[in-house]
């Protein structure tokens, strides 16, 4: 899907390309790829370097085109082993052609066109456009990592009443994603601060930047403590489960203890020997007496050690 752009003052609909608009390209079909390749002139690696989902931050100059792929957040509709995640999108631009490629939908860039346009301002120009797409990333990624903590806080709540496995892949997942949300951060700064150098910037984007950066290093300084906590807390769990389960093994092992002595005596006084009690009407009570207070005291003794 494309979608026209006036950037000059309030952000507003086209109905067709003009020069120096913004062309969004949200899922773009083969014809929409097709059409961008053949009516611009665009390289057509560019979009197949723009839908590979491990596509790392980076930017390229091929014939004048300027190609910038931002890590962005996202979040997957259908249940995955990763819910977050992070996908690429491509900024491209020549002259007074600026175009910007997502092969998912994203409320990122939804978010970001409603709040220019309720902010009653365009931007100045490519470059402006860009930097304020890094400054819409590094906020989406904040407001993602709110989620996941949450999500974090109501598995260890589960966890605290019963430990299970479904919270505890729940928490695993959440730390494949804060995975993906610090690598892609890292990336998202690396390449700001080449693209300082690279692009015109003047005064108004030197400020513009700096927020960035701001923005940018809370964001990766919140997914690393994320990433800490959850770490620390499924080595709490893993602890917890061995220790209940070395619970329940010494608790198996002392009653078979326990067990073993009336199997004994009754082994020994049934045996075909000679004991003094073959005819003894109170043999059987005898030996069960015998048995009860062996028992007895062996568990007795077990409490004491307090291996039950």
């Amino acid at each position: 899907m494309k979608t026209y752009w006036n950037t000059t003052g309030k952000l507003s609909h086209l109905q067709e390309w003009e020069p120096n608009c913004w062309i969004q390209v949200t899922c773009p079909t083969e014809e929409d790829q097709r059409e961008l390749e053949e009516r611009f002139e665009i390289p057509d690696y560019f979009i197949n370097d723009i839908s590979d989902t491990d596509e790392r931050a980076r930017y390229e100059y091929d014939d004048g085109w300027m190609l910038i792929i931002l890590r962005i957040p996202y979040v997957k509709e259908i249940r995955s082993r990763t819910p977050y995640t992070t996908v690429p999108l491509g900024i491209i631009h020549k002259r007074d052609v600026t175009i910007t490629v997502c092969f998912h939908e994203t409320n990122m860039m939804l978010d970001f066109v409603s709040f220019h346009q309720k902010r009653g301002a365009g931007f100045i120009d490519h470059v402006d456009l860009t930097f304020r797409l890094f400054l819409s990333s590094a906020v989406w990624y904040l407001k993602r990592l709110k989620q996941i903590n949450t999500l974090i806080d109501k598995a260890k709540h589960n966890l605290d009443h019963s430990v299970n496995n479904e919270s505890l892949i729940g928490l695993s997942r959440l730390q494949d994603s804060l995975t993906y949300f610090q690598t892609s951060i890292r990336g998202n700064e690396n390449l700001l601060q080449k693209l300082k150098f690279k692009l015109q910037v003047d005064e108004l984007d030197d400020d513009l930047i700096e927020d960035v950066n701001i923005e940018m290093t809370q964001a990766r300084e919140t997914t690393a403590i994320y990433s800490n906590i959850l770490e620390s807390t499924m080595d709490t769990y893993s602890s917890i489960i061995n220790n209940n389960m070395n619970t329940v093994m010494r608790t198996l092992t002392s009653v078979s203890i326990v067990m073993m002595f009336p199997t004994l005596i009754a082994s020994l006084f049934g045996m075909n020997l000679v004991n003094g009690m073959e005819t003894s009407r109170f043999g059987f009570a005898i030996a069960l007496v015998i048995s009860f207070v062996v028992s007895g005291a062996s568990w007795a003794l077990l409490r004491y050690k307090r291996l039950i």
